[in-house]
């Protein structure tokens, strides 16, 4: 019996053209320096779903017989390719169709002239997959000669690691189309025609399922750009991320794209989605799998992803340093999660290397403008690239301002940041990383980041070596007006301390109103990185007690304490404890109603047994701003069958509605505090 083709679903729902294809995975023949055997596409040939599981082979071979489909004949076909990591050289019998360099951008040939419908023809795709990968866009890929990141990368992925397929397209074909839905009640058009007749073609653009439609022309170039109106626009959020799908022909070529009415801007220092303001609660992704590296094993398996991001209360994930394939950005447009997309980093600057990281831009731009999902571009991260050193080297500054300019020409709809976390040149949001794992100056750099006492942080850049790193390249780069934010943090290395840095760093960074959001560090654990709020394998973990939906809920309660250590917040006061309690509440409304606090046994989760000492006072608040302390006075319990231990419990807070409904919740460990070896 034949093996099932894995990942058989076509792979651009957002430029749809599924009624004529054919998927190309499954086995492949594959001849490296290791000899013969045979791989499964679409897998880097490191994985172990791949069927080889070999690392650094500098370059082999793919082999299968492909057929056009005898209905095809008279159609153009196209030879597509997810991504293939990093250089392709792809052939049919014999006969050189293309070349293509750049391991993570799709590309495609087209093959009407190669093939013959109804027949089978033998392609051959020759890869070069680099060991010493500085120079080239590889993100977290590991390299030899490593990387000055060397202890943050991963498993290399070679080969063709996204889908391959072929299509059907008429004899004129759109081969671009660009769908900005920023005006809230209008899509820009724009569609590029290619094929026999490119020039002065009739272009029809039409709403599926509604009566809206425009007829465009072409001109010389075989572009036509313009503006359809929408009536009753329905706008694409979170809450309600509806999509329109759009009808594009041209002579005897059809496709349907997808796109939604959305706008994300910066109004000073602050962010706005869709005209309200918002605040951005992220978890960055690394997007890599246990069995098969950088390629989800299905399309469950990126649905399930976005849908552990979104039940933890993240309303953003940040693809770190990948361009994920396109069925990730189809699911994450569909269940409303917004997308904070990059492209893989260099490790080395030079000219050549600024070049090669410029080349991805436009082609992120040309694959992936069209989803309402993605409403940040990032472009360096942490001078990755850059050597670490934008501040001292003119023309390493240069290349991120570069970059940024590059990426403005092509798409003014969506905030950029050019260089993630470090010193920024040119920018639309400063961001900034800090991992700090002593509760005491975590909470004091926060706070004089918020204030602006500060523009730098301390970074470590390995043993006993900690530098200051600046917000900004230079003097001229703002120091306001621009929405200030976090978009890495963390810490700990059990999962009880990564859930105790959850969970007292996230209530810090909400003490403060100037923030416009963050980005916790991470999703999933990969490899030996145990950072993730899930493991590998997307199994949940202890987090001491913590639900992280409850440290990025709408309404969050901070507490006025300085933790001690995981597992022990506080040591056990005698007599009375009296606790600042303070509510960060994102809503569109204000919100009244009574915090909340009560003794219960150390461990225990909230709301599962009896409640001692309780006590309560009134709040309200509004919208974006920190509400002053609410100071709670509790008598501290001795030993009793709803506290157990007389030197250790539980304090619970919560905040309850004019309903009675719990609005937010977090909790405070008190104990005996351990002695610090040193």
């Amino acid at each position: 019996m034949a093996s099932a083709i894995p990942k058989p679903e076509y792979p651009r729902p957002d430029l749809d053209r599924s009624e004529r294809w054919l998927s190309l995975n499954g086995t492949w023949d594959f001849e490296s320096i290791d000899g013969a055997a045979t791989i499964t596409v679409p897998f880097a040939w490191e994985s172990e779903a791949s069927g080889i599981g070999r690392s650094w082979l500098a370059s082999a071979s793919y082999r299968r017989g492909i057929v056009a489909p005898a209905e095809w004949e008279g159609s153009r076909v196209f030879l597509c390719f997810g991504a293939v990591h990093h250089r392709a050289t792809v052939s049919i019998d014999g006969t050189l169709i293309g070349t293509h360099e750049g391991g993570y951008t799709s590309f495609e040939f087209d093959v009407t002239d190669a093939l013959r419908a109804g027949v089978e023809s033998e392609l051959t795709v020759e890869v070069d997959a680099p060991a010493d990968k500085r120079s080239i866009p590889h993100g977290k890929q590991r390299s030899l000669p490593r990387d000055d990141y060397d202890g943050v990368s991963f498993a290399p992925s070679s080969g063709i690691w996204q889908s391959a397929w072929l299509e059907a397209r008429g004899r004129s074909y759109v081969s671009e189309v660009s769908l900005r839905g920023d005006s809230l009640n209008a899509f820009e058009v724009a569609v590029t025609v290619c094929g026999d007749a490119a020039a002065a073609a009739s272009v029809a653009v039409s709403v599926v399922g509604a009566t809206q439609g425009m007829e465009l022309v072409t001109d010389a170039t075989g572009r036509a750009t313009g503006i359809l109106p929408i009536d009753e626009p329905r706008l694409w959020s979170p809450e309600d991320p509806h999509l329109y799908e759009l009808e594009i022909r041209v002579a005897d070529d059809r496709l349907v794209a997808t796109a939604g009415l959305r706008s994300f801007e910066t109004r000073g220092e602050q962010l706005y989605l869709n005209g309200e303001r918002f605040y951005l609660k992220g978890v960055l992704d690394q997007g890599y799998w246990p069995a098969s590296g950088i390629t989800a094993p299905d399309d469950h398996a990126l649905v399930r992803d976005l849908e552990l991001a979104r039940d933890a209360g993240y309303n953003l994930v940040r693809k770190h340093l990948k361009f994920e394939e396109p069925r990730w950005l189809h699911w994450a447009d569909r269940l409303g999660m917004l997308v904070w997309a990059e492209p893989a980093s260099t490790s080395r600057f030079s000219a050549q290397a600024a070049a090669n990281f410029e080349a991805q831009i436009a082609e992120m731009v040309t694959r992936d403008g069209n989803h309402p999902s993605i409403v940040i571009w990032g472009l360096y991260n942490e001078e990755w690239g850059l050597d670490w050193d934008i501040p001292g080297d003119r023309a390493k500054a240069e290349a991120a301002g570069r970059a940024y300019e590059l990426l403005a020409a092509l798409d003014h709809t969506r905030p950029i940041v050019e260089n993630s976390g470090w010193a920024h040149v040119k920018t639309d949001l400063v961001d900034w990383h800090y991992y700090d794992e002593k509760p005491g100056s975590w909470a004091e750099n926060v706070a004089a980041l918020a204030s602006g006492e500060r523009h730098d942080f301390p970074v470590p850049l390995g043993p006993a070596f900690v530098v200051d790193k600046s917000l900004y390249a230079d003097a001229t780069v703002p120091r306001g007006g621009i929405p200030l934010l976090n978009s890495e943090y963390g810490g700990g290395f059990t999962s009880l301390e990564r859930g105790w840095h959850l969970r007292w760093q996230t209530q810090e960074l909400r003490r403060h109103d100037r923030f416009a959001g963050y980005v916790y560090t991470e999703l999933a654990d990969v490899e030996h990185e145990s950072a993730g709020i899930v493991t590998a394998e997307r199994r949940t973990k202890d987090l001491g007690g913590l639900d992280p939906a409850d440290a990025n809920a709408e309404t969050v309660l901070v507490l006025d304490v300085v933790p001690v250590q995981a597992g022990t917040d506080i040591a056990l006061p005698t007599g009375e404890l009296t606790l600042g309690v303070r509510v960060s509440h994102h809503g569109r409304s204000a919100l009244s109603g009574r915090i909340r606090a009560a003794w219960a046994a150390q461990g225990e989760p909230f709301g599962a047994v009896e409640r001692v000492h309780e006590v309560e006072t009134a709040v309200t608040a509004h919208p974006f701003e920190v509400t002053d302390a609410a100071v709670l006075s509790l008598t501290v319990p001795a030993a009793s069958a709803a506290v157990g231990s007389a030197t250790a419990a539980r304090l619970h807070v919560w905040l309850t509605d004019a309903d009675g409904a719990v609005r937010a919740r977090t909790f405070l460990d008190a104990g005996p505090l351990e002695e610090r070896r040193s």
